[in-house]
Parts: structure tokens; C-alpha cells; sequence
């Protein structure tokens, strides 16, 4: 026998192609953390060019938009590169989303197809996080099930 038929094979980060999924999870999580950072820039930039009612307000909503940004601009990096610690602020993004998607809807005008665009991509990359296949494939091992003694 060979050496090679002996070898272990490589890890699913080094050879394998990542699964679709985790592209799309990682697309959503960074177009999320995209908006987020340009709605801080334009608040930031409102906050120093134009005239809005409080320059401070508008400048700490601004720095926390971009801060709240890097969170899932993070979390699609290290999915891309199907990093197990990236499930967590992924998920954590979608749950923050669900609330923020029910008070557009709740609004009136052009701020419900927000609703709308924003619960359906947190509902989507929840059920794509929460896959079994993608716990798989980030490397995430599931406990073992056991059933309470009666």
C-alpha cells in the first residue's frame, strides 16, 4: 500500500468547495452589514454637513450604525472562511433584524418594502444558520441527544 491511500484527507476548510449555502448566508450577513454602515455614514455625514435637530445625536446613531456594521461584516468573513465562531454574531444579526423588521412594517409609507426586504433576508439567513447542513459544514459538532429518565 501507499503512503497516499494511508493519508488522512484533507479538512473541509483546505480542499472543499464551500456549499452553497454558506455563500448565501455570508452574501446576506454582508449586504446587512453593508446597509448598516452606509446608514451610519449618512448620519455621520448629515450630523457634520447638514442641519439636523441634535449634530450629537445624529453623530453617536451615525459611529453606532458603522459599529453595528462591522458585526455581520465580520460574521460573513469568517463564514466565507467557515469559521465556527462566525454562527454566533450571524445569528445574533438576524435576531436583532426581526424587531427592527416589525417596526417598519409598522410604519407607514416607503419604510414597509423595508419591512418587507429586511424580515424576509432575516428569516432566510436564520433558516439557513440554522440548518443542520451548515453546522456540518462550519464545523460545529452537535451534542449527543439524550432523553430524560423518567
Amino acid at each position: 500500500m501507499s503512503t497516499q491511500q494511508n493519508a488522512p484527507s484533507p479538512s473541509p476548510a483546505a480542499g472543499e468547495e464551500k456549499p452553497g449555502r454558506i455563500a448565501a448566508l455570508a452574501a446576506l450577513n454582508a449586504l446587512e452589514g453593508a446597509a448598516l454602515a452606509v446608514g451610519g455614514i449618512y448620519m455621520l455625514a448629515v450630523g457634520l454637513f447638514g442641519r439636523p435637530d441634535s449634530m450629537q445625536q445624529a453623530e453617536m446613531g451615525g459611529l453606532t450604525l458603522v459599529a453595528l456594521g462591522l458585526i455581520p461584516l465580520f460574521a460573513a468573513r469568517g463564514l466565507l472562511r467557515r469559521r465556527s465562531w462566525s454562527r454566533g454574531p450571524a445569528l445574533i444579526t438576524q435576531l436583532m433584524a426581526l424587531p427592527v423588521a416589525w417596526t417598519l412594517l409598522r410604519a407607514q409609507g416607503a419604510l414597509i418594502p423595508a419591512g418587507i426586504v429586511l424580515a424576509a433576508v432575516a428569516v432566510t439567513a436564520l433558516v439557513l444558520l440554522l440548518n443542520p447542513a451548515t453546522t456540518d459544514a462550519l464545523g460545529i459538532r452537535r451534542g449527543p441527544r439524550t432523553t430524560p429518565d423518567a
